[in-house]
């Protein structure tokens, strides 16, 4: 933020610190933001939900998250260049997934597979693979959570295989065979 306080480097860092825990400083910035371009129409229906949504999930509110999300509805399949695509649908499903309802999750996480010139090579992408798995299996419906799993692995067969999100995915996949 040091080198770089433009507004996008502020968004992307409020977005990560959010992810990552560091709520206060996640809201500190979000705070500012609201206030020094207030106007901005792409800032208050995707940016500042996803963030706030994202607040939410840090402090394991699911509810708050989906309802911070409702505002970005509209524009996530026309979301920021590559890279950041759809990134509400994916902070919902995971939403959607702490409050245990498989077929919400996996409809946002379906999101990703059906739009795949939007989503290209983001990295939400292929995790939406592993999330859906997980909607299916608190679905209950082990036959589509197996496939969506296997898509995971298959994506990430290249991965170095100490990567503990590979592990788990592994290790998840193997408790349905």
């Amino acid at each position: 933020l040091a080198l770089a306080p433009g507004r996008d480097v502020k968004v992307l860092a409020a977005l990560a610190l959010a992810r990552t825990g560091e709520t206060t400083q996640s809201r500190s910035i979000l705070d500012a933001l609201q206030k020094s371009d207030p106007s901005n129409t792409y800032l208050k229906v995707y940016w500042f939900p996803l963030i706030e949504a994202s607040i939410a999930m840090a402090q394991q509110v699911p509810d708050r998250a989906v309802i911070s999300l409702e505002p970005a509805l509209p524009y996530e399949l026309g979301g920021p260049p590559p890279g950041i695509a759809m990134y509400p649908a994916y902070i919902r499903g995971v939403a959607y997934l702490a409050q245990k309802n498989g077929p919400a999750a996996a409809a946002e996480f379906q999101k990703f597979l059906d739009h795949r010139g939007i989503v290209q090579n983001f990295l939400l992408g292929s995790l939406a693979h592993l999330q859906l798995g997980g909607a299916y299996v608190i679905s209950g419906d082990t036959a589509k959570a197996k496939a969506a799993y296997k898509d995971f692995l298959t994506l990430w067969k290249e991965a170095d295989p100490e990567i503990p999100i590979l592990k788990e995915a592994k290790a998840e996949y193997a408790k349905l065979q």
